[in-house]
């Protein structure tokens, strides 16, 4: 059967190298934004591959934007057989001048990293329409491990804890699906991803690069192999597993 990728958040850091990576490869990816126009623009800087890219404008915090999606890919003949929920939002990191989180913010994050996945999920699991093997989920070193004040000059007040503790929660329910997706024969797996070069100054990558065993943090092409080695049948034996992927942050 021909391999077809559903990738939300396709026009994010994360999204964009994977989506290029998999058409690359032959697959038939599929991606989300909120906005038509910013995956209309990715199709077109990615450009002709191997495989073929489709963009389409969901927002995934709406009720019921699951089913749409999956209908409307079907209708489209579209059948997806591996999901990547890699989705974020800006927003719901917000963080007050205090430090503290709103509550707003803080359900927000959390609806993102565990309900929307939990949906997409379970709804293409289910789907008679679609042909669902393989979910990877997009986590996060912080979900297993709390942040290091020394990364952030000794305060926490910038660092949203919505992220970590709503990771955390993705975390679990990869285990979660594993198990209750088994019996379809649909494996459930999770990437916690320590920090990725690009958007922070010289400053924070000095002192990042002090308390991470790689001495660096990763760098973009550095995101694939994790994600490619869950989606393969050469992983078959890999299920309900949190692989991390941090350069060794967590181990000490």
């Amino acid at each position: 059967m021909k391999r077809t990728l559903l990738l939300t958040g396709g026009t994010g850091k994360f999204g964009q190298v994977l989506v290029r990576h998999f058409a690359e490869h032959g697959w038939t990816v599929v991606t989300t934004s909120r906005e038509q126009s910013r995956v209309d623009r990715l199709v077109s800087d990615i450009g002709p591959t191997k495989g073929h890219v489709t963009g389409i404008a969901a927002d995934l915090q709406q009720p019921g934007s699951s089913q749409w999606l999956a209908d409307e890919l079907s209708a489209c003949g579209i059948v997806v057989t591996h999901l990547v929920n890699n989705a974020r939002s800006i927003e719901t990191l917000a963080v007050q001048p205090d430090g503290t989180t709103q509550r707003d913010a803080f359900i927000g994050e959390f609806e993102m990293d565990v309900v929307v996945p939990y949906e997409l999920s379970m709804c293409f699991a289910r789907s008679a329409s679609h042909k669902l093997k393989a979910v990877v989920n997009i986590g996060s070193m912080y979900g297993e491990v709390a942040p290091n004040p020394a990364l952030y000059n000794g305060s926490l007040d910038r660092s949203p804890i919505q992220y970590g503790v709503s990771k955390a929660g993705l975390h679990h329910l990869t285990r979660e699906l594993a198990v209750r997706l088994a019996p379809q024969h649909i494996r459930v797996n999770c990437v916690a991803y320590g920090g990725v070069e690009g958007r922070v100054d010289e400053a924070f990558l000095a002192r990042y690069a002090q308390l991470v065993p790689s001495r660096r943090m990763l760098k973009d092409q550095e995101v694939i192999g994790p994600v490619e080695f869950l989606l393969e049948e050469s992983s078959s034996a890999v299920n309900g597993h949190v692989l991390v992927a941090d350069g060794g942050w967590s181990v000490w």
